[in-house]
């Protein structure tokens, strides 16, 4: 393998693995927060690092220019995104799940009625 193919190969397996720890961190936090913390920073940065192996693979051409100028679209609208979806649920007033309190169990404490 030539130097171009290993780092491609690299950018592309780290790319995969963020993304599979942003749909890990979808599925498993409690709330909306968190899981938009999940996915606008791990998504973000596995999709730039994936797309940024296929420009790497493709070298100097029309098409890894078209990749590099998608690159950047997701850099700066994924974030905004997220602050945009934050921003509403802020408005709406949807709280976070509080300290020592998990979205599966009541506001009940053990014992009482």
């Amino acid at each position: 393998m030539t130097p171009t193919e290993i780092l491609a190969t690299v950018f592309v397996a780290v790319g995969t693995f963020f993304g599979l720890v942003a749909t890990v961190g979808i599925i498993r936090l409690p709330d909306l927060y968190s899981r938009l913390h999940a996915a606008s920073k791990s998504d973000t940065l596995g999709s730039v690092l994936s797309l940024a192996g296929l420009a790497v693979v493709l070298g100097l051409t029309t098409a890894s220019m078209k990749l590099v100028f998608l690159l950047v679209f997701l850099f700066v609208t994924s974030p905004t995104a997220a602050h945009a979806i934050a921003r509403a649920a802020k408005e709406e007033e949807v709280e976070p799940v509080g300290e020592g309190k998990t979205p599966w169990t009541t506001d009940t404490q053990e014992g009482e009625s």
